[in-house]
């Protein structure tokens, strides 16, 4: 975890990757997921191996992104 800000509540699994993120109350990600310049709203979990912010191509299919980058995860937002 490096440059990031935490919210009460959250919780990061084991081999986890978080960089330059802001992760709101109650968001887990689970083991082994990296979450790069995001932004995630309250009580969404990161599946597993998730990868946000690495593939801007994939992450605009899936959430808003900034035109600097900053992927956006909506609040209690499903993941598959």
């Amino acid at each position: 975890i490096a440059r990031s800000i935490l919210s009460p509540g959250v919780r990061i699994g084991k081999g986890c990757s978080v960089d330059g993120c802001v992760l709101m109350e109650d968001v887990r990600v689970c083991a082994g997921a990296v979450l790069r310049n995001a932004i995630v709203d309250k009580g969404v979990v990161i599946p597993a191996g998730d990868r946000i912010g690495v593939d801007l191509d994939r992450d605009r299919r899936r959430f808003t992104v900034s035109p600097r980058g900053v992927v956006v995860v909506p609040k209690e937002m499903q993941l598959a």
